[in-house]
């Protein structure tokens, strides 16, 4: 799953990627009330926030791998969640908040945030090994600290 990933000096970078962190982390620390506010003051467009706002991350210094967050879409069937939680446990992982999505078309968002800082196994190989699993589409990592 790393294989889609680039670890990238920020100087090689055009401006608005880091600018795009900087709105984030005025919507994060209640600097900025809304979107349109956080991209107004680092002076970026909505546009270019909401397209690189989920595909940006940054490392945290203090606690270098601890949490992560996952997202997925998963079947509307009884058991495909407590599998879900299951495999997090059986890799280590401890679950901190789930958030599921009420089921529309058969499907639900879920998005789990997670301790991994016990995980025997590697967030690239959760990954997959959930990707495999029945009923669960496009497990994806979001964010990592």
């Amino acid at each position: 799953m790393l294989e889609n990933y680039l670890l990238i000096h920020k100087s090689i970078l055009p401006e608005y990627y880091e600018k795009v962190l900087e709105a984030r982390r005025l919507l994060e620390d209640g600097k900025a009330k809304e979107v349109s506010q956080a991209v107004k003051m680092v002076g970026i467009s909505r546009s270019t926030y909401y397209k690189y706002k989920d595909f940006i991350l940054e490392p945290s210094e203090m606690t270098v791998g601890h949490k992560a967050v996952l997202s997925m879409m998963l079947t509307h069937e009884p058991g495909i969640l407590s599998t879900v939680l299951k495999q997090l446990s059986e890799a280590g992982g401890s679950v901190l908040t789930i958030t599921q999505s009420l089921p529309i078309h058969g499907r639900a968002s879920v998005t789990l945030s997670l301790d991994v800082s016990s995980m025997g196994i590697r967030l690239p190989e959760l990954l997959e090994k959930l990707e495999k699993t029945p009923g669960v589409e496009k497990p994806k990592l979001l964010a990592v600290e």
